[in-house]
């Protein structure tokens, strides 16, 4: 049904995780002009990325807002965003239906209801605009669903100093009342490794080529490993 698009790392200051992320051995982007930037990506040559993102501090309270612009159920996922300390705060799942219904109506027929689909438009630092529509399920901790960006934005190279070549396995914990929901919303697709937890949510991502874990100091608390396979 669906593959993993990116996953999501929550941090305070987004410019000193770009550094240090980058002094971890990644090479990292920003999403959009540096100065005015909440988002910043580790790209690989095909497959899911690292999206480090960072909230403004208002957003905190803004869970109607946030809820009346994004649909139903957004508000309470941003807030959470913003509450949380630094570390993995969400996974974003590729479909490829683009106006997002066939995945909103299979996941209503397995009782997960969804906020509406949201139009979003992005403009990189080169002046380009990237186009895509997402939708928020509203259990705030199951995954998210994207289309593809318009026009595709995974660079044709990519080199990471640490040896990364691609984002592998998202390991994705699952509280017993989530899984049914996660299942139908991942289906088989192998990027993903459902544990048992007691709380929904990404524990760690493996990359294929690294040479060995980074160094935790400068990765805002996201678990990065090698993968074994």
């Amino acid at each position: 049904m669906s593959r993993c698009s990116h996953v999501l790392v929550r941090v305070h200051d987004l410019h000193r995780a770009v550094a240090d992320f980058r002094a971890a051995g990644f090479d990292v982007h920003y999403a959009t002009d540096e100065t005015k930037a909440l988002h910043a990506h580790v790209w690989f040559a095909d497959g899911p990325i690292i999206e480090l993102l960072t909230t403004p501090r208002a957003a905190r309270l803004l869970r109607l807002p946030l809820a009346l612009m994004f649909g139903r159920g957004a508000g309470r996922r941003m807030v959470r965003w913003a509450r949380q300390g630094e570390g993995f705060c969400d996974v974003a799942v590729l479909v490829a239906d683009d106006d997002l219904d066939p995945t909103r109506k299979a996941l209503r027929e397995s009782g997960v209801a969804t906020a509406r689909a949201v139009r979003w438009t992005r403009t990189r630092p080169d002046g380009g605009r990237t186009r895509f529509r997402f939708c928020y399920p509203r259990r705030d901790r199951i995954p998210f669903f994207v289309t593809p960006y318009d026009p595709p934005q995974h660079p044709p190279e990519t080199t990471h100093a640490n040896g990364a070549t691609a984002l592998r396995t998202v390991v994705l914990g699952a509280a017993s009342g989530d899984e049914p929901a996660l299942r139908r919303l991942v289906g088989t697709d192998p990027g993903f490794r459902i544990e048992p937890a007691d709380r929904t949510g990404v524990r760690a991502v493996e990359l294929a080529g690294l040479r060995e874990p980074p160094d935790p100091a400068l990765l805002h608390g996201a678990v990065v490993l090698p993968a074994t396979h």
